[in-house]
């Protein structure tokens, strides 16, 4: 087994922050268009900063691998390090690639899934705040990750 697929395991075998938060600021939930396996993230944010996120996910190996890396590579960050960088959804997605050490081919959907549920979560975030700006920022991101799983999804028919 290459070490590639070690770290994928790891993520998979002894997940990062599983649990859900009480009182979270930022609530998620998505479904995977191709397995429709479901992803729930909550976050809480303390000056502009991710604090603490946790998941719980009803998926495969790929599915729990890639929330549990988002979860790592995204706690203690900024929302605008996240979201307002050049392309966020393909930094983010690089990201998790390097976490895990590669994503096998036929799972390419479940970091975009991850993503597109911590998104999810930080556009409540901006809801909750009433920022109106930031909160459509987030839903344009969003609608941009849908387009990107759409476009993928036709390539493979």
């Amino acid at each position: 087994m290459s070490g590639a697929d070690q770290k994928l395991l790891e993520h998979f075998r002894n997940p990062k922050n599983v649990g859900t938060i009480e009182n979270a600021d930022g609530y998620g939930r998505g479904e995977n268009p191709v397995n429709g396996y479901l992803t729930d993230i909550y976050i809480k944010v303390e000056n502009g900063q991710i604090q603490d996120i946790k998941f719980k996910t009803f998926g495969c190996t790929v599915t729990i691998a890639s929330a549990s890396a988002l979860t790592e590579i995204v706690k203690g960050k900024t929302l605008e390090e996240l979201v307002e960088v050049e392309n966020p959804i393909q930094s983010l997605m690089n990201l998790i690639e390097i976490e895990l050490g590669g994503v096998p081919e036929k799972n390419w959907h479940c970091p975009p899934t991850a993503i597109q549920v911590l998104f999810t979560a930080i556009s409540e975030f901006y809801k909750k705040q009433k920022n109106e700006k930031k909160r459509i920022l987030l839903e344009k991101l969003l609608a941009d990750l849908k387009l990107y799983i759409e476009k993928r999804l036709e390539e493979i028919e």
